[in-house]
């Protein structure tokens, strides 16, 4: 087992559940139904509360799933591509037609991953309404502290709407009615109102015990990427002036800043960014691996994360998405595969490419050679010809997460980070060229990212360039959740990639697509509810 935390006074239904993951010494993992919360029977201690608070918590699994958010962030993209490998991942076509963005408002794929990642954020939403509301008339000790948690999760559940969809409904209560649809710039507002009224409830750092749980640095690092994307996350999309073909920068875009008369987005993002880096709470891991792997939540890097653990229903199972049937046990399920032409964008020299397995493979858990199914030796190319009909061993896989060897069943230890200190460094670098054009010290903020104890790869020469930052976040946040968000602020999502070309729609395609389409079932079931412009 991970150790991960130790028992605290406030005892084992508190911290062991708070983030659903298991310690040594702790076996009650039952968190407070939020059904059962009553105006009857309100918290009467801080466990009871953080037992409750768990529940607000246990929703950021499904942000990382492969069919909610980060699928939806990933497979839409030039990343990652799901073939279809014989019966397998056809799915109803829905993996590819993420991948080629030919969704529509009552596609399968917009009616399973797009309602998935509209239904998930919105039940943390809910959960935590219920226990803000309850906490109303509750007396707990560190009562502002708790609250300002519950708040982050809220905001950042709103934040995951507001990127994929636009404005959504603002609910703050659990009256149950239908709630009308907020533009995205007073979405945008809400959330960031949000993190600046909480931002000094919040402690810098936690103990040992309370790993994982939000800190302010949290609530800066969710601020500066915000404010990067001021100018896409206060417009309704193409149609109201984001350019879905050119960077849409953060300068002449004004925002709150937490100061009175507001700021300069790409300032702000500067300054959130800075707030971290100079905290002193967090540096850059030694050597790149050690913010993934299972023991990750030793890295001094990770600054907002999503909990996991090797136990039956808590892990983390990306391993399972990539990997070949022959490859862990139990049996992973052969699909995610990253493109050719972006496996082929890292510097062999770049140690970040070996996040990939190509070539000959082993079974990752004897050690010993690795076969496909009818016993061939497992031997991953990098290319894929046909995606809708795949072997099993074609494209290069991602191995960014290794296995947990305590793992049980796919449930692994490794947790995933929405917010690392690289990123801090790379919005720094971003809104610096935005201000200055190819400013010197733009590079050097990105160059720190290299420059670890263990670079990862020699420094680049200027000047920088928009397409050196973007090529920078790939190589660095390949495959977690961000390429999306990367690509329409920088112009080139509606652009077409391997496998998504003329063959399967116009190129680019249509200016609509830097917003999810809002699935039919949620417009159905909430007149007060429209869809995005052009579906």
């Amino acid at each position: 087992m991970k150790r991960l935390f130790v028992t605290t006074s406030i005892g084992a239904v508190g911290l062991c559940t708070l983030l659903l993951v298991p310690m040594q010494g702790c076996t009650d993992l039952t968190e407070t139904p939020i059904s059962s919360i009553t105006p009857s029977h309100f918290f009467h201690t801080e466990g009871e509360v953080l037992s409750a608070l768990a529940g607000v918590y246990a929703q950021l699994r499904n942000s990382v799933s492969e069919g909610d958010y980060w699928g939806v962030s990933e497979v839409s993209t030039d990343e990652i591509v799901v073939p279809t490998r014989g019966s397998d991942w056809y799915d109803n076509g829905t993996w590819l037609e993420s991948h080629r963005q030919t969704y529509s408002a009552n596609s399968p794929g917009t009616l399973t991953f797009l309602n998935n990642a509209w239904n998930s954020p919105f039940a943390g939403i809910a959960r935590a309404n219920v226990l803000l509301e309850a906490l109303q008339d509750s007396i707990v000790p560190n009562q502002t502290r708790i609250k300002g948690e519950v708040r982050f999760l809220r905001a950042f559940y709103y934040y995951l709407l507001m990127d994929l969809f636009g404005g959504v409904p603002v609910v703050t209560s659990t009256e149950l009615k239908a709630n009308p649809r907020q533009t995205r710039d007073s979405t945008f507002k809400f959330i960031e109102s949000e993190l600046w009224a909480i931002r000094t409830a919040l402690p810098l750092t936690w103990g040992a015990g309370d790993r994982g749980r939000i800190t302010r640095g949290a609530v800066d690092a969710l601020l500066a990427n915000m404010y990067l994307n001021a100018r896409v996350f206060k417009n309704e999309g193409a149609a109201a002036g984001i350019s879905a073909t050119s960077y849409n920068s953060c300068l002449n875009v004004t925002v709150s800043g937490g100061v009175t008369g507001g700021k300069d987005a790409c300032q702000a993002a500067f300054d959130e960014a800075d707030s971290v880096i100079k905290s002193g709470v967090y540096q850059l891991a030694d050597s790149f691996p050690e913010n993934f792997i299972p023991d990750n939540y030793l890295s001094p890097e990770n600054i907002f994360v999503v909990k996991f653990a090797d136990a039956d229903g808590l892990g983390f199972n990306f391993v399972m998405r990539t990997l070949h049937y022959n490859q862990f046990t139990p049996s992973p399920w052969n699909g995610f595969a990253a493109l050719a032409q972006t496996y082929n964008a890292f510097d062999p020299a770049d140690k970040r490419r070996k996040i990939f397995l190509v070539g000959p493979q082993v079974n990752l858990e004897t050690l010993q050679p690795a076969e496909t199914r009818d016993h061939k030796p497992l031997d991953f190319s990098i290319t894929i010809g046909n995606v809708t009909s795949a072997n099993e061993a074609e494209g290069a896989r991602i191995y960014k997460w290794p296995i947990d060897k305590a793992h049980v069943q796919q449930n692994n230890g490794n947790d995933f980070a929405w917010f690392r200190l690289a990123e801090m460094y790379l919005i720094q670098a971003e809104a610096l060229n935005e201000q200055t054009p190819g400013s010197g010290a733009a590079l050097a903020a990105l160059n720190t990212v290299r420059a670890r104890t263990v670079p990862v790869a020699g420094p680049l020469a200027g000047p920088i360039t928009h397409d050196m930052i973007k090529n920078e976040r790939m190589f660095e946040f390949f495959s977690e959740g961000k390429r999306r968000q990367d690509l329409i602020r920088h112009g080139k999502y509606t652009a077409c990639w391997e496998f998504k070309d003329i063959t399967t729609g116009s190129c680019p395609r249509a200016d609509k697509l830097v917003l999810m389409p809002i699935p039919q079932t949620q417009i159905d079931a909430n007149a007060l509810i429209s869809q995005n412009p052009d579906y």
